[in-house]
């Protein structure tokens, strides 16, 4: 995990197709076959909703647009399509979500959802991602 003087914090993360996976655990299709993808410096962004990454490492992990979504941008709404779905590992906790299709150029995007669902937040202190403080720092959900 890495931080810059703006407090941008970015962390190493792989992306993997959960079709595939599935044909793993089925015996079709060899681990090695899997399509992954493995970024040293996705960026962690609250003010994002989703898990967001360009086109072209989409196309790398093989996955079928099933709907568009409108978003709020700062040049204003947006329609972006939406990919699934996918295995995200961040320092060794995973969670299996869509990912939604941003400009080439642009960084991977770990927004709100895959936070929670990975039981991170941001430590504004020290300007690093670390494990949920209400959990004990354990990767937990809340069903209530």
């Amino acid at each position: 995990m890495e931080t810059d003087a703006m407090g941008r914090v970015t962390v190493a993360a792989k992306i993997e197709n959960v079709a595939d996976l599935m044909l793993v655990e089925k015996g079709v299709l060899p681990v090695e076959q899997v399509h992954c993808v493995e970024v040293g410096d996705a960026l962690v962004d609250t003010g994002a909703t989703a898990l967001s990454m360009p086109k072209s490492l989409i196309d790398k992990l093989g996955l079928m647009p099933f709907r568009s979504r409108v978003a709020r941008t700062s040049a204003g709404l947006v329609e972006f399509q939406v990919y699934g779905g996918v295995r995200l590992t961040v320092q060794g906790r995973e969670c299996h979500l869509d990912v939604v299709e941003l400009p080439e150029g642009s960084p991977v995007l770990i927004g709100q959802v895959p936070l929670e669902l990975l039981d991170f937040v941001v430590d504004p202190r020290n300007q690093c991602l670390i494990g949920n403080p209400a959990h004990g720092g354990e990767q937990m959900i809340e069903m209530y």
